[in-house]
């Protein structure tokens, strides 16, 4: 146990990371990290090297794992289930596949032209942007691992019901015609060499790097105001686990915007910080990276609106059931 503590201090929490930056911060800015000014350097230098660092070394293993199940293959291999199993299977997958929702509908649109059930492409679309190995380990860095398990175990339930209740519903005339109409034809999968899955891994990490690093850099941004500039009384009065309507006005603020889970970690750390419930800012994370407006409007060039509006409907009610249930549950998991 003591040696599990010190690798999680050490390779997660990078417990070095932050002493070395505070020095950094002491030596070339002559601040105090204690302070508002030197507080908000050293939080933002940290959390944007630890993420970076952590984000590159999981995107690099996570697309080597990805590198054995090209998209035809892993329809081959969903299309063998059916019912709950295939759901559960089409959940997990979301977790190895692309970052952000809308990346994730390319996939969603093949899936669904090759002839998977709704529910199962559904599924896969939820957990996808939502639930990830990466951010596992990011939540487990920023929070504990209690946190981080619970987090992505709620996050696949909420997939696995959203896609089962789709499919119960049989809401396939809602998808746009096109999109069954796009067959996929059938290649000869050819095996990669481990060069091949290496430098595909090396591409990947630099593609996703060049998609998130703004968000990362603005999340960080805020993160460090909130933490360091916005006193705790006025972040209580509004989003204070007292409130409420605290994990409804959460999940309304996170709908506008559009980030991922890497650039919205770092406020959701602020906000907890400043006492606001964990449940308020899994919300917050999960509509960002799930509801957001342009992944909508990017799904409704696929779907029509009737399934989009049930599509919201479901993992919207779903945030909030999970939002008010961490915060009356979030102190066994602190």
């Amino acid at each position: 146990m003591i040696i599990f503590q010190w690798l999680n201090n050490q390779l997660l929490k990078m417990v070095w990371l932050y002493d070395l930056v505070e020095l950094f911060v002491n030596k070339a800015f002559k601040l105090d990290i204690n302070t508002k000014l030197g507080g908000s350097i050293h939080f933002f230098i940290y959390d944007v090297i630890k993420i970076f660092i952590l984000l590159s070394v999981l995107i690099f293993t996570i697309s080597y794992i990805q590198s054995f199940f090209p998209p035809e293959r892993t329809r081959k291999i969903l299309g063998r289930f059916d019912g709950i199993t295939a759901n559960i299977l089409g959940a997990l997958l979301g977790t190895v596949t692309p970052f952000c929702s809308c990346s994730s509908i390319p996939l969603f649109i093949g899936f669904t032209s090759a002839g998977l059930p709704i529910g199962v492409t559904f599924s896969f679309l939820i957990s996808s942007p939502l639930v990830d190995l990466a951010s596992v380990l990011l939540l487990a860095s920023i929070f504990n691992w209690r946190i981080a398990i619970a987090y992505v175990v709620v996050g696949l339930i909420l997939a696995v019901i959203g896609g089962s209740l789709i499919s119960k519903f049989k809401l396939e005339k809602y998808v746009e015609p096109f999109v069954y109409g796009n067959k996929l034809r059938e290649i000869e999968l050819e095996e990669m060499t481990t060069k091949d899955r290496l430098d595909f891994s090396k591409e990947q990490v630099v593609d996703i790097i060049k998609k998130v690093w703004l968000y990362i850099i603005i999340g960080v941004g805020i993160g460090a105001a909130i933490h360091n500039w916005i006193p705790e009384n006025v972040i209580s009065a509004l989003l204070g686990q007292d409130k409420w309507y605290s994990v409804l006005l959460a999940t309304a603020v996170g709908v506008p915007m559009y980030a991922d889970i890497f650039g919205t970690l770092p406020i959701a750390e602020a906000l907890v910080s400043k006492g606001v419930g964990i449940g308020t800012a899994l919300s917050f994370m999960m509509a960002v990276t799930a509801l957001s407006l342009p992944s909508m409007i990017l799904l409704k060039k696929v779907v029509k609106t009737k399934l989009l509006v049930i599509f919201a409907g479901i993992v919207t009610t779903g945030i909030l059931i999970i939002g008010y249930t961490f915060n009356a549950l979030g102190y066994l998991l602190l």
